[in-house]
């Protein structure tokens, strides 16, 4: 009750709540909770969903490739676009049908030789390293080859098997055309998702990576034709058995760079030697000569041409996505690295060109 002398109550003021979105506060807070879990979520999608990434990366790669020979026909042939890639898409395709079966066909029987031949000089070289001491144990090539297998790391989902194989090849394969058929489409509908007033450096951005990967992707081209091909020439002037077989082993293995080389020299050392000490010398001769011709000629020159990475760089990237993501991830170690130095170079002339847009 309230009387006469009663003072009358001061008016009740409401605060902000922890719940209220409009606190600065608590907005700031979500903003950055957000960031942190939209990142755990990112870092989370990237561990399960690797395999699919790298397969729509494969085929962005295969894409770039599609491009880059359909503009390079369009230099010759003046005809629409479309026929044109229909056209490099056919004897892309045509290449590597004609490739497996030559090497399925009549390479058979010498891929069998190679093998034994690599794996009597692997046992030599072991038996010479039970005797020095360096090897314990007695260990063979198969011994050997199952502990590099188990620390090259799993190899995932999609090379498990010849079925993942051929799945992953014909994902590739459709998911690049699609790409090189509708590039603006695709591009429309990734900017379509971003602020307007981010969409220009948007374009800009892929611009540049497209025509840094097409470069990329030219370069690779021919260093491993360049490869396969001055490999086969000199094995076989120098009597070198299984030289086919070594050249397109030699050209297959060049678009792994640096890891390709180190393999493919070894299988071609132990080719060499198994003849004899002259084969095997004048084997040496031809991986330093191949090498040499690809390393200091048509590497710099891409390199001056596309992006400059450095080898360290690269191998260890190599090395980082072969133990994450296996095979895959091995061999797109070296344009994903690529694209991310484009995409960082790109930011920076835009942060570059505002701050000189707002200076007096």
């Amino acid at each position: 009750m309230s009387g006469p002398d009663s003072a009358p109550e001061p008016a009740h003021v409401e605060e902000v709540g922890p719940t209220e979105v409009s606190d600065p506060l608590v907005r700031q807070e979500l903003k950055r909770a957000a960031v942190w879990y939209g990142m755990a979520l990112l870092i989370l999608g990237v561990i399960f969903l690797a395999q699919p990434l790298l397969l729509i990366f494969a085929g962005i790669v295969l894409a770039s490739m599609l491009d880059g020979g359909t503009r390079l026909l369009g230099r010759v042939l003046k005809i629409g676009r479309g026929w044109r890639l229909a056209i490099v898409t056919l004897a892309a395709v045509g290449f590597v049908a004609w490739a497996f079966y030559f090497a399925g066909s009549t390479l058979v029987g010498q891929a069998e030789v190679l093998r034994a031949a690599v794996t009597a000089q692997l046992n030599r070289v072991l038996a010479w390293g039970n005797q020095l001491g360096i090897v314990q144990g007695g260990a063979g090539v198969g011994q050997l080859g199952g502990q590099l297998m188990g620390t090259l790391g799993r190899l995932g989902s999609a090379v498990s098997s010849a079925i993942g194989v051929v799945s992953s090849v014909v994902m590739i394969l459709v998911i690049g055309i699609f790409f090189a058929t509708e590039p603006r489409l695709y591009r429309r509908g990734v900017a379509w998702m971003l602020p307007m007033r981010r969409r220009e450096g948007f374009y800009d951005t892929l611009s540049a990576m497209g025509f840094t990967l097409r470069r990329l992707m030219a370069g690779r081209l021919v260093g491993m034709a360049v490869e396969g091909v001055g490999t086969w020439i000199l094995l076989w002037a120098g009597g070198v058995p299984m030289a086919t077989l070594l050249g397109i082993l030699t050209g297959l293995l060049a678009f792994i760079p640096n890891i390709g080389a180190i393999v493919s020299g070894v299988l071609i050392v132990l080719a060499g030697f198994s003849v004899s000490t002259h084969a095997g010398l004048w084997a040496i001769a031809v991986y330093f000569i191949v090498q040499s011709v690809d390393g200091y000629l048509i590497v710099p020159y891409v390199a001056r041409r596309t992006v400059d990475l450095a080898p360290a760089l690269v191998l260890g990237a190599q090395l980082l996505f072969g133990a994450l993501f296996g095979l895959m991830g091995l061999m797109l170690a070296d344009p994903i690295v690529a694209m991310i130095k484009v995409a960082l170079e790109e930011r920076s002339k835009g942060e570059t060109g505002k701050r000189a847009a707002r200076a007096p």
